[in-house]
């Protein structure tokens, strides 16, 4: 290990010099086993290492995520994945370890995004996460060790530049952090705000049942957004975020874009999606973003052009406006975790469409009466956690 790391650039390419370091001389708990992480690489890094370790410490299950611009794209934990769940990750032809599932889920919730990812996990690196990784776009991974064939494997990503990170996981950061915005330095307490299930026992609304599954969804949705750039809201379902929605500058925006993710999920698994005839030849994101297009409203369109010879042996059946309703109809026990509270009742209008029926958020609003109401209208379990989890 060293006390600072010269980097290539900052965020951008004028952006000199650039460096980590320790400012108070000790080592960083970082090394470098393989490639040359950058600025906003080492940012994705600590962000997600910090989300995964606290996913791990709150369920106990291996956790993996999937960063992107300093936001998760995805984050699970290692469940039993079914073979639908395996085919539209595109994993069914490969053996799972339990954290090589867990990054699966948290690359297969949304491929589009997870496209350059940075890859986080909670446990040792193994052989079967590394083969997974060897054939997906990515650009670099942080975790707690690597077996020594997972190392191999990883070093020959990218022509032998992919970047390996090892990190010391019995590093504690210092109780006050700071930045520097314009030449200001900003100081703070570090937001080391533990969430477990004690967080979700003030349930507000008539439906006071939480499922065990819902508590663990709900968690992970709250972690996820501790490290998701705010506003934020975050789906989850079957231990693993399904659609997060970042960085918007309002409540109901959060809502629309994560809703929508969790929907393309969920609508990857309808029959007619599964049973695209693809030709051999087409590479997995090609596959994605084809998928993409045809679960859209454009994709009728596209077919009018003769686009689908490029992708497909035969031209696909469209999947119509009104046999995605039919499917997203039977979305259901989704859960949903918000950074901070619900100004209105049309959040949760908009959440019922995508499957949920558990929600946790801080509460406090001027109108929390209308967003119980809503719940109650839906039968809907809501608790107040009291806590706010904005990143900035």
């Amino acid at each position: 290990m060293a006390n600072e790391l010269e980097l290539k650039y900052g965020c951008n390419p004028n952006q000199k010099p650039s460096k980590i370091y320790m400012q108070d001389g000790s080592e960083l708990p970082v090394t470098v086993l393989n490639g040359k992480p950058g600025y906003i690489n080492f940012l994705d890094a600590f962000n997600s290492w910090q989300l995964v370790s606290e996913l791990k410490a709150a369920t106990g299950l291996p956790a993996a995520a999937s960063f992107k611009h300093v936001s998760p794209a995805g984050a699970a934990v290692a469940t039993e994945l079914s073979d639908t769940l395996k085919k539209i990750y595109f994993v069914d032809d490969l053996e799972l370890s339990p954290i090589a599932s867990a990054y699966a889920k948290a690359r297969g919730a949304d491929r589009m995004s997870s496209y350059g990812d940075w890859v986080a996990l909670s446990d040792t690196c193994d052989k079967e996460t590394a083969l997974l990784l060897k054939r997906e776009v990515s650009d670099g991974i942080i975790a707690p060790d690597y077996t020594d064939e997972a190392l191999e494997i990883l070093k020959t990503k990218r022509r032998g530049t992919y970047n390996v990170v090892k990190i010391d996981t019995s590093y504690v950061p210092a109780p006050i952090e700071h930045k520097q915005v314009y030449g200001i330095t900003f100081e703070q307490g570090r937001n080391d705000m533990k969430i477990d299930a004690e967080m979700l026992k003030n349930i507000v609304t008539d439906n006071k049942e939480l499922t065990e599954e819902a508590k663990r969804d709900l968690i992970i949705a709250l972690i996820t957004l501790k490290y998701t750039q705010s506003n934020s809201v975050c789906y989850a379902k079957d231990g693993q975020a399904i659609g997060v929605g970042a960085g918007q500058q309002s409540r109901i925006h959060c809502t629309r874009l994560a809703g929508n993710k969790a929907d393309i999920w969920y609508l990857r698994q309808n029959p007619k999606v599964l049973a695209l005839p693809f030709r051999e030849d087409i590479r997995r994101p090609d596959r994605d973003n084809t998928i993409d297009v045809y679960i859209s409203d454009d994709y009728e369109d596209v077919l009018a052009d003769g686009n689908w010879e490029q992708f497909f042996t035969e031209k696909p059946e469209p999947l119509t406006r009104e046999e995605k309703k039919q499917w997203l109809s039977t979305f259901s026990d989704v859960s949903l975790g918000s950074d901070a509270f619900f100004p209105f009742g049309d959040n949760i209008e908009r959440a019922k469409r995508s499957g949920v029926q558990y929600i946790a958020q801080p509460g406090g609003s001027i109108r929390d009466d209308n967003v119980i109401d809503t719940c109650n209208k839906y039968g809907i379990a809501m608790a107040f956690t009291g806590i706010r989890l904005f990143h900035h």
